[in-house]
């Protein structure tokens, strides 16, 4: 998840009094508002839990009211505070770190705690309707949706809940995966459109799950249902032949053998991410980006209509992001299928290795 705080708000407490908000925003998205003081307040929590040498470094008290540039100054080091305690992986993990980032999030969307139904879909297109309460964590919700479905305890871990923008050609973009920091009632009620749901997927990339989740009976339909979702969708290649034959094997009700013959075909278990303008290795470039089996494949069509591709192996990757060049409620990608991007965007990597085609 990539964590900035691109704006501040001068807001007014109950008091009247003035303050200046800071808009954290997840993978471009406004996730919550907060203050200095909470923020500073969060950093005492964490210094007194985990001590002084494993805490990032805090912007100082002012005494004096701050001027416009040092109130851009702090947000700055703030947003910097805020990405080095997400990337630590004790303390962006921990649950003090994510359960003031749910506090936050429930505040600024102004919805109180009561029971709500909501519906999670399947990638059929089927719904399930769970009974939760607004402040229910990702994981609440996602074991709730397990016992609707009777899906057994242990195969739980192998899904994950995720927000997809529905087209009007039928056609989704999966925006990111739902986080353990949020409530999944706040963050689709927030977007204020019908456009958007959530749907249940597995949030593996190495097949040899598969087996694990095929032996059950709930998570075999989950699986033949995704793997059906993604061939007519396009994201797994198919020719004549095998299209036939999956086609026989569907007929026949059989959904284990259908799996283990997609299982062959390239970019099985990917998700395609919306198309895209790149930077690289020409200017204006079109490039589709899919993320699966540990790694990043790129399908580039170059000003001369010829197409390449590439891919390189998350493993290797120091440290990227895929940026808009304009105004979007969607600013950034993040790798493990967290977020999506428009047609306008500009690809940025620094890599330990280079990406050749």
């Amino acid at each position: 998840m990539h964590f900035s705080i691109p704006e501040t708000e001068v807001r007014s407490d109950e008091n009247g009094s003035s303050y200046v908000a800071y808009n954290i925003h997840v993978n471009g998205v406004l996730h919550c508002r907060v203050r200095y003081s909470q923020l500073l307040g969060l950093h005492e929590q964490i210094k007194k839990e985990y001590g002084n040498n494993v805490v990032p470094a805090f912007p100082p008290k002012k005494i004096f009211t701050l001027t416009p540039a040092e109130v851009d100054q702090r947000r700055e080091q703030l947003e910097k505070y805020m990405q080095a305690v997400r990337q630590d992986p004790i303390l962006g993990s921990s649950e003090m770190f994510n359960s003031f980032l749910r506090k936050a999030q429930q505040e600024t969307q102004q919805i109180p705690t009561e029971e709500v139904q909501l519906e999670i879909y399947l990638s059929n297109g089927q719904k399930v309707k769970v009974n939760i309460l607004t402040s229910d964590q990702t994981e609440d919700v996602l074991e709730a949706v397990a016992s609707k479905l009777d899906l057994p305890d242990e195969l739980v871990g192998y899904f994950s809940l995720f927000l997809v923008q529905e087209r009007a050609d039928g056609s989704c973009t999966y925006v990111r995966k739902l986080q353990e920091f949020e409530l999944p009632y706040v963050s689709i009620t927030s977007l204020h459109s019908s456009d958007y749901r959530i749907i249940l997927r597995k949030s593996y990339w190495d097949t040899a799950y598969d087996s694990d989740v095929m032996d059950d009976r709930v998570g075999l339909n989950l699986l033949y249902a995704q793997t059906v979702s993604d061939i007519d969708r396009g994201w797994i290649l198919v020719n004549k032949e095998q299209h036939r034959q999956l086609k026989s094997l569907q007929e026949k009700g059989s959904k284990k053998e259908f799996i283990r013959l997609a299982q062959t075909l390239k970019y099985y278990g990917y998700i395609k991410f919306d198309p895209c303008i790149t930077d690289f290795p020409e200017k204006g470039c079109h490039v589709i980006v899919g993320a699966g089996n540990n790694e990043l494949n790129f399908h580039v069509k170059l000003p001369n209509e010829q197409m390449k591709e590439g891919s390189f192996k998350v493993t290797r990757m120091r440290c990227w992001r895929v940026t808009s060049s304009v105004s979007s409620v969607f600013d950034n990608i993040e790798c493990l299928v967290c977020s999506t991007q428009n047609e306008n965007t500009v690809i940025i990597c620094s890599l330990s290795c280079c990406l050749h085609f």
